[in-house]
């Protein structure tokens, strides 16, 4: 999708003529039916009559094609210019233009960022050099134009017109120095240093053939990517199949396989607890699907979880882990296998609180991924359902597909590989939160698996930080029973976890800004090694695993020792979207902590804030 394309006469023309600003304003409006902000339409006067300005000073005006406002394939991301053209040699080239407003910018902690002021406040901001150079990088990993036979030529520049050069700005900082040289940034002094790169990649014009075939490419990853998060993955050495998990996957793959040429849609849906290799089959899957040459895409519904696989894989390797909710605007069948891990994360619909009426689409969520794929693949656990709003069900995906005429493949998996391989663990806290009656009723305390009650938050903290010491992962988590508050001006976090003289912040919020250097983001808290000084929520520690795990029990459930029952206390939840539910807050309550108790993969230790519910588990350990 783009809002403007033709010659670059034509758009010097609409420019000169102030018609520019309004036609992508019609434009905009015409695509996503409402109308863009004012400050959108402002910044297209003031920075596309600058870069038409450069256009006339090249003499760009032979037949060059131009692009304005390109939508990302699969992506919400949009370009602010292209242009394209040949070369003196005649080689086919194309040139992305990011514009900016910027007139000064300081010094930020982030490797990929500076701090500049816009709409109204100061923000960190991708350094103009990394953000032009990933639109570039993204497009060469997935548009065939730029990778197949005879491919067009990329490049990418940034041209920050309102901005005087300085040799010892940050945005010049050494930092930066291996973006700037890749994809060089102009300021409004280095007029002529624009007009002499431009003309030297597209000065021969011709360009509107170029434009054609770049409108008309297909959105498929290179090999090159596919290679990459390949075998990233594969290099991986904790990524191991075992038993049922590679037979499983096997199966898994060859009707993947079967199913890319098949007209009718194929469904593959895997059941499995916590700990049974749902993400490590979906995490070795995605990495031979893409290294035989399909094209696959990994979606969550956790951000934490999406992040944390994105930094892992490395950036470039990240535009192929996406959200459930990624897939609005996609083509059928856009995807050739689609994987979908934590499936019962999957939504009623795509529209959350910050889209405008006129965005909201009542079309469900699990028909946008269908749609979008040839073959979908589902890891799904229904006792993991921790939100209201959360309808992933192995049922609800079943359901669909049938009265959509899709086939259907489902799968169990039942062995464990988390808990040390206890599968006892596991059936115990479902038999002892009343989620499912099993066998394991009572816990053997000499299983290898350790399950530990401690005395105080203290004595807690300090044994999974003993942990963390002798080389181990572990995290302390806690359940949603205190406030959860904005980080302090200074990038600190809140104390809200307290009890008695225990004090400790919660992980940061997905929002918050301008951290302190060692307070990692909200997505990367279960990855970064000082996450151990902060206490996880239930939503950055689900889909997540580690050596040991260490829960606070609250109060938002107790088991009341005169009723033999699981009693809820929205009273002591601070979950707002939890407790405004009426019928489910009990079953989300258990399920939150059946998660954060099956994190761990040599032992759970655990604090109960409740005596009467440390009783009870105390009398289920033999």
């Amino acid at each position: 999708m783009k809002l403007y394309s033709g010659t670059s006469a034509q758009f010097i023309e609409d420019t000169i003529q102030n018609q520019i600003a309004e036609k992508l304003k019609a434009s905009f409006f015409l695509h996503f039916r409402y109308f863009p902000s004012d400050s959108e339409v402002k910044s297209w006067k003031n920075s596309l009559r600058a870069i038409s300005q450069i256009f006339q000073y090249s003499a760009l005006t032979n037949d060059n094609g131009i692009f304005l406002e390109y939508q990302l394939p699969i992506n919400s991301q949009r370009l602010d210019c292209m242009i394209t053209g040949k070369n003196a040699d005649g080689t086919e080239n194309a040139v992305i233009i990011e514009l900016k407003q910027w007139d000064q910018c300081e010094e930020s902690d982030g490797q990929n960022e500076v701090v500049t002021w816009v709409a109204g406040s100061k923000k960190d901001l991708l350094h103009p050099s990394v953000q032009v150079g990933r639109y570039q990088l993204y497009l060469q990993d997935t548009l065939t134009a730029f990778y197949e036979d005879n491919p067009i030529d990329l490049y990418a520049c940034a041209y920050l017109h309102n901005y005087n050069y300085y040799s010892d700005d940050v945005i010049f900082a050494d930092k930066f120095s291996e973006s700037l040289n890749k994809y060089p940034l102009f300021t409004g002094d280095d007029v002529n240093k624009l007009k002499d790169y431009l003309s030297s990649k597209v000065g021969s014009g011709n360009g509107m053939e170029i434009l054609n075939k770049i409108e008309n490419s297909k959105y498929r990853p290179s090999k090159k990517l596919m290679d990459h998060v390949g075998n990233t993955i594969k290099g991986n050495s904790e990524y191991i199949l075992l038993d049922k998990q590679q037979i499983i996957y096997d199966k898994i793959f060859a009707f993947a396989r079967d199913g890319f040429h098949d007209k009718q849609k194929q469904v593959v849906i895997i059941k499995g607890g916590p700990g049974t290799g749902k993400s490590v089959i979906a995490l070795n899957l995605m990495a031979d699907l893409l290294l035989k040459g399909y094209n696959a895409h990994y979606a969550t519904g956790s951000k934490a979880f999406t992040e944390t696989l994105r930094e892992i894989i490395g950036r470039r390797g990240g535009v192929q882990f996406k959200y459930f909710n990624s897939y609005m605007d996609a083509k059928l069948n856009d995807i050739d296998v689609l994987i979908c891990d934590e499936a019962h994360r999957i939504r009623k619909t795509s529209n959350n609180r910050f889209m405008k009426k006129e965005q909201r689409t009542d079309l469900p969520q699990i028909a946008e991924i269908i749609n979008a794929s040839k073959v979908s693949v589902f890891f799904i656990d229904d006792d993991q359902v921790v939100r209201p709003d959360e309808i992933g069900s192995v049922s609800y995906i079943t359901k669909y597909a049938l009265e959509n005429n899709c086939k259907i493949y489902m799968e169990e998996l039942d062995a464990q590989f988390r808990c040390n391989g206890s599968d006892g663990f596991i059936n115990w806290i479902n038999n002892t939160l009343s989620i499912k009656k099993t066998a394991n009723v009572i816990w053997d305390s000499n299983d290898d698996f350790e399950f530990k009650i401690f005395n105080s938050p203290v004595d807690l903290d300090n044994a999974i930080k003993e942990k963390v010491g002798e080389g181990h992962s572990a995290r302390l988590t806690a359940g949603f029973c205190w406030k959860w508050s904005e980080a302090n001006s200074d990038g600190t976090l809140v104390e809200d976890v307290i009890v008695g003289d225990f004090k400790r912040p919660w992980n940061a919020k997905p929002n918050a800004r301008r951290l302190n250097r060692n307070i990692p983001e909200s997505s990367l808290w279960a990855y970064d090694p000082n996450g151990i000084n902060q206490v996880g929520c239930i939503y950055t520690a689900q889909g997540f695993e580690f050596d040991y795990v260490g829960i606070i029990f609250g109060k938002d459930l107790t088991y009341d020792l005169d009723t033999q029952s699981w009693e809820g206390h929205k009273e002591h939840s601070h979950d707002t979207v939890v407790k405004r539910s009426k019928e489910q807050f009990v079953d989300l309550v258990k399920n939150t902590y059946r998660v954060l108790l099956t994190r761990g993969m040599k032992g759970c230790y655990i604090y109960f804030m409740d005596k009467d519910t440390e009783r009870f588990f105390k009398s289920r350990i033999e």
